[in-house]
């Protein structure tokens, strides 16, 4: 039989988002030329989008004129029309990543009438006049109150060079009677394997019920609960069904938990029973001690995959092959929301995309990040979706401030200062600006997607201008602040130590397979993750229900308990907990919850300790 060739693959459309076409006209001469074989073309394209550099490298002068060295050539539109398909300033017809963003946003005649009631709800101004009038005001009145307080702000200071010198704070230890404290409770907190804990917790919330045939039916199990349970163990722990079967004295075998990982677990399902979890533990009232839950920390770090897997990257900030676990961290220590990123990309573009998702009761309108939870466009979009960012830069100093106007001149801090903000643009983009918000809002387009765009300079791209200089406002308002406030310093150090904690507890409780993610399938590392983050979550659950009963024999027994040690303590304690050996499981006979466990403690605030 004769074999039919196959027609041609169309070559994917490229359009420009903007009125700049130079990027690809220079993209159809290469295509143009694809078969020469020559060193130089002798055509002229206009190199307006390159380099200075990359100019002198292209042009090249021969006896009849100008020519084009073409492997240079081809180098470099391909870089610019990589740069261009980052920024937005180019998209892919019928492609996801790299579609039209526009075509995504509500129409302007679906937001407006959302408009007033959106900004009375974040504190934003109803105009655009109004608008640029209150970014101004905000920023004029806390340069001035920096300013005036300079004299008094003992760990700020400015070289000749308009340098600022920040004085560090001093390194907070832990009192030798918090230590005590944690000693004593730790005395009188059961051992348990990690098994008990997840049986333990699901009787007391009931996260299994999410489970089941992704099909909607019921499940056809023997003992669905236990099933659920040993699965979430065997993944969430990186034993693998191989290796959890074999430690689980035939309570299920390698197949079993294979299937029902397969068949009865997806991502949704494993959100919305970490979801539980969190509700749970918000509930308690030993959290509250260490925060309100009005805050959050993100924070990245490695998880080693295999070199041959899609998602894994040589990360030169981790060092090794793997992908980036990134996790929103409540300032009460609870794990809020999970995704599982690459490691090259910048982390920024996933800071706020946890909150929006985040739909349990704790529900931060501050978040806190290293660097690389940071930049202009992230600073202005999420103070458009009513979220403070107050990450700990590394290299602040490094960045500029801007002031309200040319005019402005500060007595003591004016040398921070090297800019002054585009208020115009702010105000001629400003209905573009809400378009994006209430789109997001809406669901229509995604803060990841449009802050991946947003994430490379763009110097066509008017929206990312505005963005950028929206944010380089509340960044330069942000720094005057941390620069101003040590409370504010010490607080954001704290809270971003507290996902850098869990990032440690939780690979801990990750400790099969060298703790090395061996699936090649995006999906089943992104589930992975999720059942460590539900693992994880339940230890901390047991570990504050059990820390309040320690906390109550202690108070029976007449120790007094100040507020400040029991602050100092967290629900990552390891120490109680077993990871190793065989495993059994027994639902009979649960442990009972004590409703009064939930009952807070009585504060004496003026001996601000914890009476019984």
């Amino acid at each position: 039989a004769m074999l039919q060739s196959k027609p041609p693959i169309a070559p994917p459309r490229l359009n420009s988002t903007t009125q700049d076409t130079l990027v690809l006209d220079a993209l159809d001469v290469v295509l143009a030329n694809e078969d020469r074989t020559g060193d130089l073309l002798a055509v002229s394209v206009d190199l307006s989008f390159a380099s200075e550099q990359w100019k002198r490298t292209i042009l090249v002068r021969t006896p009849t004129g100008p020519r084009l060295a073409r492997r240079h050539f081809e180098v470099c539109v391909f870089a610019g029309l990589a740069a261009t398909l980052k920024s937005g300033d180019v998209a892919v017809e019928g492609s996801d990543a790299y579609a039209d963003y526009r075509q995504q946003l509500l129409p302007w005649t679906a937001c407006e009438p959302q408009v007033l009631e959106y900004c009375h709800q974040v504190g934003l101004a109803t105009s655009a006049a109004e608008f640029v009038q209150q970014l101004k005001s905000w920023l004029s009145e806390t340069a001035a109150r920096v300013d005036a307080g300079f004299s008094s702000n003992t760990d700020l200071a400015i070289a000749d060079n308009g340098e600022p010198v920040l004085k560090r704070g001093p390194r907070r230890q832990p009192s030798a009677s918090a230590e005590a404290l944690e000693a004593s409770l730790l005395e009188r907190m059961p051992e348990r394997n990690i098994l008990d804990v997840l049986a333990n917790v699901a009787q007391w919330t009931g996260w299994p019920r999410h489970f089941g045939p992704l099909s909607g039916s019921e499940p056809k199990l023997a003992d669905p609960v236990q099933r659920y349970i040993l699965t979430v163990f065997a993944y969430g722990c990186n034993l693998g069904p191989t290796q959890a079967a074999r430690h689980m004295q035939a309570l299920a075998t390698a197949h079993e938990l294979s299937f029902t990982n397969r068949r009865h677990v997806s991502v949704a399902q494993l959100e919305a029973a970490i979801k539980d979890l969190v509700n749970a533990y918000h509930r308690c009232d030993l959290p509250k001690v260490w925060g309100s839950g009005s805050s959050a920390a993100a924070d990245g770090t490695k998880y080693e995959l295999a070199e041959n897997s899609l998602l894994a990257e040589y990360s030169i900030r981790y060092g090794g092959y793997g992908g980036i676990a990134y996790h929103h961290v409540a300032d009460s220590y609870i794990a809020l929301f999970s995704h599982f990123i690459p490691c090259g990309v910048w982390e920024a573009i996933y800071i706020l995309e946890g909150l929006l998702k985040n739909a349990s009761d704790i529900q931060p309108t501050t978040v806190h990040a290293d660097t690389q939870g940071q930049s202009t466009p992230v600073f202005g979009l999420s103070h458009l979706l009513g979220i403070r960012l107050m990450p700990r830069i590394r290299n602040w100093k490094d960045l500029r401030f801007f002031r309200p106007s040319k005019d402005t001149r500060y007595r003591h801090i004016d040398a921070l200062f090297s800019d002054t903000v585009d208020w115009v643009l702010i105000e001629t983009h400003w209905p573009d600006l809400l378009q994006v918000v209430l789109s997001i809002k809406a669901g229509t387009i995604s803060s990841t997607q449009l802050l991946r765009r947003l994430g490379s300079y763009s110097r066509r791209n008017r929206l990312y201008q505005a963005f950028r200089e929206l944010g380089r406002v509340v960044r330069t308002v942000f720094l005057l602040e941390y620069l101003n406030d040590a409370q504010l310093r010490e607080h954001i150090t704290a809270t971003t130590n507290k996902v850098e904690a869990y990032n440690g507890f939780a690979k801990w409780l990750n400790f099969g397979g060298e703790g090395v993610i061996d699936t090649l399938d995006p999906v089943e590392q992104e589930k992975h993750l999720k059942y460590n983050h539900l693992v994880a979550n339940a230890a901390a659950i047991q570990n504050v229900i059990d820390l309040t009963r320690a906390v109550r024999l202690l108070q029976a027994d007449g120790y007094i308990i100040q507020r400040d040690d029991l602050a100092q303590l967290s629900p990552y304690q390891t120490r109680r907990l077993k990871r190793f050996g065989d495993y059994t499981l027994s639902l009979s006979s649960p442990e009972p919850f004590d409703p009064e466990l939930l009952m807070p403690f009585a504060l004496d605030e003026q001996a601000d300790v914890v009476v019984a």
